[in-house]
């Protein structure tokens, strides 16, 4: 059995429960993604016809590389939530239904609000100069309390004045700060390495997790079966799947004369 290494902030069972809740996430993904799930993610068969020549791949693979994309966007949500939800098991700490994704309430009172992005380059100006006004709008009625953007992929750890431009002016507050996720957890947790025992723990609990449930599998995708229903060629059948209703593809018919000169 192994020691459980982050028993200092969160219960073992809490912990296991907050996996295993991330996990159900990663339950649609798991399952088989047939056409109708293919093309309910707007896939763009030109798109794909440039990525099939210019990296030299066969269309199956040109396919299975969007699949893997499609997965990989929805997944992404699902460790948003990890990344957010664990803080309802640590003290101090509260994950609001609205609002800020995370509280903390420091022992003499003043809180912590928190923005988390899973990435630092995720926002776009126009969303960080909102959420930045939204900061200041919180600490404007609140000026014993901060309000952090945390960042679980940062450039480097840093705990830093967020200094953005507004309407031509750079403003900072020292309570508005940039914070990588490693020294939110040192500031909530009093523990400098917790986010580093963190990820020691995770790889163990979902290895744990996953063999206490053996019908945790990925299901066969259907996807290229009902694209090869629908032509031979699975290029022109991606094409004919996204503009089945444009003007000219019912007379989609030079295809054999495009595969002989690409050689195909």
């Amino acid at each position: 059995m192994n020691k459980f290494l982050l028993s200092n902030f969160i219960k073992e069972e809490d912990f296991k429960k907050h996996v295993s809740n991330t996990i159900l996430k990663y339950e649609k993904t798991l399952k088989s993604i047939n056409l109708i799930r293919f093309n309910k993610n707007v896939v763009d068969p030109i798109k794909l016809t440039f990525d099939k020549y210019l990296f030299k791949k066969s269309i199956e693979e040109i396919i299975n590389d969007e699949i893997s994309r499609q997965r990989d966007k929805s997944n992404n949500n699902s460790i948003g939530y990890f990344h957010q939800n664990i803080f309802k098991y640590i003290k101090g700490c509260e994950v609001p239904k609205t609002g800020f994704d995370i509280i903390f309430t420091r022992p003499n009172g003043s809180k912590i609000y928190v923005e988390m992005k899973n990435k630092h380059n995720t926002m776009n100006f126009s969303a960080a100069q909102k959420t930045y006004i939204n900061m200041q709008n919180k600490i404007l009625s609140n000026p014993n309390d901060e309000c952090y953007l945390v960042e679980v992929i940062a450039p480097h750890s840093r705990n830093i004045e967020w200094e953005l431009s507004l309407d031509g002016n750079k403003v900072s507050d020292k309570r508005i700060r940039r914070v990588s996720i490693d020294k939110f957890y040192e500031i909530v947790t009093g523990i400098k390495n917790a986010f580093m025992l963190l990820c020691e723990q995770l790889p163990i609990t979902i290895n744990e997790i996953v063999n206490e449930h053996n019908n945790i599998t990925v299901e066969k995708d259907t996807a290229i079966e009902e694209l090869r229903k629908i032509d031979s060629n699975l290029l022109k059948a991606l094409f004919l799947s996204a503009f089945k209703t444009y003007e000219g593809f019912d007379e989609f018919t030079e295809w054999n004369t495009i595969n002989k000169l690409l050689n195909e």
